[in-house]
């Protein structure tokens, strides 16, 4: 990765001091949550998302909270599937904010599919924002914080991830997949001072489940935020928010396939 200095760019970085973060997928739920906790803590922060007006709100609520704690709330508005875009706009964002030492990526999308539907049209949109988009941000960031030796990398991914399910194919498999990016990015950044955290959480009172039946142990998009960043702080590898999906995860994963088929799960 490149690194010119702020003044070539034509932009002013805040303050060295202030530490530096990146969240994709910011506009509304968990991201939004993680911009306004990291802004609250002073950090000065980059919140990419499609949505340009739910971005330009997210930072009017965060005037208030930048002012009580000196943080700084960035609005860009990008779609993920732009991967040509990614490059240039990571070395915007970095100059302009100074340093960096996180980056979440929470983008995804979850559309709704039928139980006897194959859409391949949805099938590659949902790869190609929740897979494509991670390995289009997390690569430049992982070549800048081996270069750096330092940075902590979140993903958002989901207890989905852990098996194939009947009700959606294709987000199953864009969450495995991320997944096992994520564990090599892991092993791959380690020996260089580089934490990487993959989050799975269970279900989320967010826009994505709107109008989903049998949900359970619903939290709040702000619990879950608190969580993520709390794992990310203890240098865990995999957290299942809330923890206690992890015993979830292991019963699902322990099933045998032949009798998983079954389940109408």
């Amino acid at each position: 990765m490149s690194a010119h200095a702020p003044e070539e760019a034509g932009v002013q970085p805040v303050a060295a001091s202030r530490r530096g973060a990146l969240v994709v997928g910011a506009s509304s739920g968990i991201g939004a949550s993680i911009v306004r906790r990291l802004a609250s803590e002073g950090y000065a922060v980059a919140a990419l998302a499609r949505r340009q007006a739910a971005l330009d709100e997210l930072e009017r609520e965060c005037r208030g909270i930048c002012e009580r704690s000196g943080g700084e709330v960035l609005v860009r508005a990008h779609d993920v599937v732009n991967a040509a875009e990614v490059p240039a706009l990571f070395e915007e964002l970095v100059q302009r904010l100074g340093s960096l030492e996180l980056v979440v990526f929470a983008a995804g999308i979850m559309p709704a599919i039928g139980p006897d539907e194959f859409d391949t049209g949805k099938d590659l949109e949902i790869l190609a924002v929740n897979l494509g988009g991670c390995v289009a941000w997390l690569n430049p960031t992982a070549e800048f914080f081996q270069s750096q030796r330092s940075g902590t990398i979140v993903g958002v991914s989901s207890i989905a991830g852990d098996r194939g399910r009947r009700g959606n194919p294709a987000y199953c498999t864009s969450k495995a997949a991320m997944n096992t990016y994520l564990e090599a990015l892991r092993n791959r950044l380690g020996p260089h001072g580089v934490h990487v955290c993959t989050i799975r959480p269970g279900f989320v009172d967010t826009a994505m489940v709107q109008g989903m039946d049998g949900l359970f142990w619903l939290i709040g998009a702000d619990q879950a935020a608190e969580s993520i960043l709390k794992a990310a702080r203890s240098k865990a590898n995999v957290r299942y928010v809330p923890f206690r999906w992890m015993w979830v995860g292991l019963v699902l994963r322990c099933i045998p396939s032949f009798f998983f088929r079954r389940l109408s799960i």
